[in-house]
């Protein structure tokens, strides 16, 4: 839903288009909506979204189906709406299933050096290459996953790494040294 709230965003921005507003303003409240849920059981999130957010949601695919009627086919607007009416189903699931958020920005933001990084290890050079990138992404991603520095946890491991007992090394993996520094 965050993407369909983007395009009306950018062609409001863009035109001032007082159709944009209105959608945005509809997909305000789903979100409005949302804030509250956020921690509460699957079953709450969906109760709460079937009384409050389905309504709105019907009355948002009849606005932009009237709106996509009365302006021109080939308009940033109608490129706009047809992008959700196209996706309707997969937006509005959200609705049945209290344990799917509303947007995937979380998601999005999580893959975010992945896709950035995907450029680059294209140039590679090699499959060895894209091992050797594999291998060093893994321990910097998993070191985020437990809350640490990237650069921190390997700067710390490099240094240990010479004089640590082999039978030890579980020891220096993220995990384990984020819960012995909680600790």
């Amino acid at each position: 839903m965050a993407h369909v709230r983007r395009k009306f965003f950018d062609e409001h921005a863009e035109t001032g288009s007082p159709l944009a507003a209105e959608a945005l303003k509809r997909i305000g409240l789903l979100f409005d909506i949302e804030r509250p849920l956020t921690g509460q059981p699957a079953e709450e999130r969906r109760r709460v979204r079937q009384v409050q957010a389905r309504p709105i949601l019907d009355e948002l695919a009849a606005f932009l189906d009237a709106t996509l009627a009365r302006i021109p086919g080939k308009g940033d607007l109608a490129k706009a709406i047809r992008y959700p009416r196209s996706r309707w189903p997969a937006l509005t699931r959200y609705v049945d299933d209290g344990r799917l958020e509303i947007s995937n920005n979380a998601a999005e933001r999580a893959i975010r050096p992945l896709a950035i990084g995907r450029r680059n290890w294209m140039l590679a050079g090699s499959d060895a290459g894209g091992k050797r990138a594999a291998a060093i992404y893994t321990p910097v991603e998993t070191a985020k996953l437990n809350g640490l520095d990237p650069q921190a946890y390997l700067r710390d491991v490099l240094g240990r790494i010479a004089d640590h007992p082999i039978n030890r090394i579980a020891e220096l993996l993220p995990w384990n040294i984020a819960a012995a520094s909680a600790a």
